[in-house]
């Protein structure tokens, strides 16, 4: 959306000197701290992330033909564990198990798992034109795919000189984990309207399976069984 304003291999790239939370305001934040003033002031179109479920956005962004819902959820048993690294960084006394259990119940941090993501998934089938819904374990395989389809989807696709320069191919190394980690803004500093999250706990490893170090197979096997049996009908699987 701002490549015009500043092209990915510009050294100097808001990425590279500011934490993402920094570049795209959480709207969760803005309205909890009653800051939602700011989002006025962003020029048009406006970028904005958040984590609440789709059923709770406003009707001005969930009805609203103008506006556009990228959605990127993962496998559930790898959003759990990431969760629960990031949340220890404000609650360490926490253990994994009590998390676990609190998720098979559907009671953790934006209400249970399995209505966030077929919130999203079926107003995706419902709108594929206004809600694109993504895994982050296909993203991993062809990040470049992946930017071209989010620039189309967006309205602005890659201009035939854009490809000829590879700019797809320096969005998705600017926007990967690897340059992002290493990147000035990430190593310092804290974000959040409430509780500081330092910068550098946003990213971790970033693979995929990485659950098989936390969880029992038969967690692994019991947490499966919920989420197949809460996504039953949906055409989601996981």
């Amino acid at each position: 959306m701002s490549r015009a304003a500043y092209p990915a291999s510009a050294a100097e790239h808001p990425l590279l000197r500011l934490n993402p939370h920094e570049c795209v305001p959480f709207l969760d934040d803005l309205f909890s701290a009653g800051q939602e003033g700011k989002l006025e002031a962003l020029p048009s179109p406006r970028l904005m992330h958040t984590h609440m479920q789709h059923q709770l956005l406003p009707p001005s962004v969930a009805n609203n033909p103008d506006c556009k819902i990228i959605y990127v959820c993962r496998d559930p048993k790898d959003m759990l564990v990431s969760l629960w690294l990031f949340a220890r960084t404000i609650l360490p006394c926490e253990d994994f198990s009590e998390m676990f259990e609190s998720a098979c119940q559907g009671k953790v941090i934006d209400g249970p798992i399995w209505d966030h993501v077929v919130g999203y998934w079926r107003a995706s089938k419902a709108s594929p034109k206004r809600v694109m819904f993504l895994r982050y374990e296909e993203m991993l395989l062809d990040p470049v795919a992946t930017v071209r389809a989010l620039a189309g989807f967006l309205g602005v696709p890659f201009m035939p000189a854009e490809e000829a320069a590879g700019s797809p191919a320096d969005i998705a190394k600017l926007c990967s984990l690897g340059t992002l980690k290493g990147a000035a803004g990430n190593k310092t500093g804290a974000t959040g309207a409430f509780f500081k999250f330092p910068h550098q706990t946003y990213f971790r490893k970033g693979v995929v399976g990485d659950w098989v170090n936390y969880m029992t197979p038969e967690m692994a096997q019991r947490f499966d069984s919920i989420i197949q049996d809460k996504l039953r009908g949906s055409g989601l699987t996981f």
